[in-house]
This record gives C-alpha cells, sequence and structure tokens, in this order.
C-alpha cells in the first residue's frame, strides 16, 4: 500500500528519489568529476529582438497540430537524426538523460508496432478508459484504429530509463525520469515543427 508523503505517495517519492539500497557503489557519480564543464555563454540581445525572436517562436509553434494522419513521403535521414538530437539536449535530473529514442523505419516493424498499439488501444476504448473519457474524445472521432503508424515515413519511439549501467559496470540511477522523458519529447515536437513548418506552409 502506498503511503502519502505531503502531496505525494511514497511510491512517487521512491521513483524520483531512489535509495542507494546500502550499495556503496551509488555513492560514486555517475559523471566522473574530470568531466569536462562547458560554460555557458548567453548571447547578449536588445529587449526588441529578444521581443521579437519570442513573438516568432510562438507564432512558429502556434502553427503546430495535433494530426492522425501522415505523408507516406520519404524524410531525410539527416533530418531524422537532427530532431532526435535536439530532443537529446532537454534537461534532465542529475543530467542522467533517462531516455531512449528508437528510430524506426522499417515497414514490417511499423505494421507489428501498429498491431501491438491497436490490440491495447482497443482495450483502453472498450474497458479500460471512463465513459467520461471516451465521450471527451467524441469531437476528435477517434478510436482504437491506428492506420497512421504504418502510414508514417517514420516512427520515433521514446523509453524512459528508471536507471542504467555506467561503462564501469556500476548502476546508475535516473532522477525525475517522467519529468526528463516528458521534457525531451516537448523539445522533439518542437524540432519537427521547426524542421517542417516552412513545407506546411508553402504547401498550404
Amino acid at each position: 500500500m502506498a503511503v502519502q508523503l505531503g502531496n505525494r505517495s511514497t511510491t512517487e517519492a521512491e521513483r524520483d528519489f531512489p535509495g542507494d539500497d546500502n550499495d556503496p557503489d551509488h555513492l560514486v557519480s555517475t559523471i566522473p568529476e574530470d568531466t569536462p564543464h562547458i560554460p555557458y555563454q548567453p548571447l547578449k540581445r536588445s529587449d526588441d529582438e529578444i521581443l521579437e525572436r519570442s513573438r516568432e517562436f510562438y507564432d512558429l509553434m502556434a502553427k503546430r497540430r495535433t494530426v492522425r494522419a501522415y505523408s507516406t513521403e520519404a524524410i531525410p535521414q539527416e533530418v531524422l537524426e537532427n530532431i532526435i538530437k535536439t530532443a537529446g539536449t532537454a534537461p534532465s535530473g542529475a543530467h542522467t538523460e533517462p531516455w531512449t529514442f528508437v528510430l524506426v523505419q522499417d515497414a514490417e516493424t511499423k505494421a507489428a508496432i501498429r498491431d501491438i498499439i491497436e490490440e491495447e488501444e482497443y482495450l483502453n476504448y472498450s474497458k479500460k478508459m471512463s465513459r467520461q473519457w471516451v465521450t471527451d474524445l467524441t469531437p476528435f472521432h477517434t478510436n482504437h484504429i491506428k492506420e497512421y503508424l504504418s502510414d508514417a515515413p517514420a516512427l520515433v519511439l521514446v523509453f524512459r530509463q528508471t536507471y542504467s549501467w555506467t561503462k564501469n559496470g556500476k548502476k546508475s540511477m535516473h532522477y525525475y525520469s517522467d519529468m526528463s522523458v516528458s521534457i525531451a519529447v516537448g523539445i522533439l515536437l518542437a524540432a519537427v515543427q521547426e524542421a517542417y513548418i516552412q513545407q506546411w506552409t508553402s504547401s498550404g
């Protein structure tokens, strides 16, 4: 049974603040102490330039849409890699970067992923989700069928790591992994928008 700790349960606290279990290996920093430090050197901009840049970025992101239909047109490999690398610049708890991005372009693998997702989504719509939840989805005309998963030229699967292993075999704990991965996905979406907004705009 989970016990409340303030506004959070102990299970939530343990997830974000995992204990060392009396393991001395956990008392060694995951990031080597001799790791080179890259100082932050912010660019000096005028207030007017900052305001204009903030407006431009808002305009860019305001054109983003949540869609369930994708072009089958191929995406350049370097574009995909740059988008994923951009997502990897996200901040994370103790800089542990608790994410793994898997790029899937093979048609057979995409079809297999779609089968798995549709099977789970069928259970969600028919049994797991509340009636209110299903009702709130009605205006979007969604259901368990996810044809866009096999139509899209590429899928980026994002996996959250609660821990990993260092090169010397020590267990590396990850902190605030839920939030860290969520931020990374947000940056991923912004990178996609930045790469393709001009194409979308010019194509009407």
